[in-house]
């Protein structure tokens, strides 16, 4: 019963993750516009997962992100994570995104998205992945043995533990063609 309300509870609190773009009357960037897409389709596939446990919800992270990132980078447009702290060298950020990252990291108080301006007719959006009392499950000081054990076969060099709750956990990133 107690594992059962631990995984609604993590449920819940990626819910709340994955839907945290602010609402307005406004139509959002185009940038947050295609990361709202990413971002559904890895909330689903981490529901699926945790509801398998953390163990298992670790292979959509290390698997399904990067393929759903890879079904959304196509016609000139390029989907991300990337973090400070990295769990997946995969991830780095673009030479674009690091002086986002760093701003909001030096700025704990300033997380709203970014757009910029890039080279070649191209723009770039950025939102901070906050952590949420469910990325402790795989992100936290304290990770139950199984999770810390499937981690140190997977990532031997992870660095992406040790976060709380409110910290930088990393961003979402997306470029694309100018006026698409």
């Amino acid at each position: 019963m107690r594992l059962r309300l631990l995984r609604y509870a993590v449920l819940a609190s990626l819910i709340a993750l994955l839907a945290g773009c602010a609402v307005d009357d406004t139509e959002p960037p185009r940038g947050a516009q295609i990361l709202a897409g990413f971002k559904s389709q890895l909330q689903s596939a981490l529901q699926a997962g945790m509801s398998e446990g953390p163990v298992e919800a670790i292979a959509v992270c290390r698997i399904q992100a990067p393929e759903i990132a890879g079904s959304l980078s196509r016609d000139g447009i390029r989907v991300g994570r990337a973090s400070h702290r990295l769990r997946n060298p995969a991830n780095i950020a673009p030479d674009w995104v690091k002086p986002i990252l760093a701003g909001y990291l030096d700025a704990a108080t300033d997380r709203e998205p970014q757009e910029v301006t890039l080279p070649g007719n191209r723009s770039g959006y950025v939102e901070p992945i906050v952590t949420q009392p469910l990325c402790l499950n795989c992100h936290g000081k304290a990770l139950a043995p199984a999770v810390a054990d499937k981690l140190g076969e997977l990532y031997p060099d992870d660095q992406a533990v040790g976060f709380a709750v409110g910290e930088l956990r990393g961003v979402f990133w997306v470029e694309y063609p100018r006026g698409s």
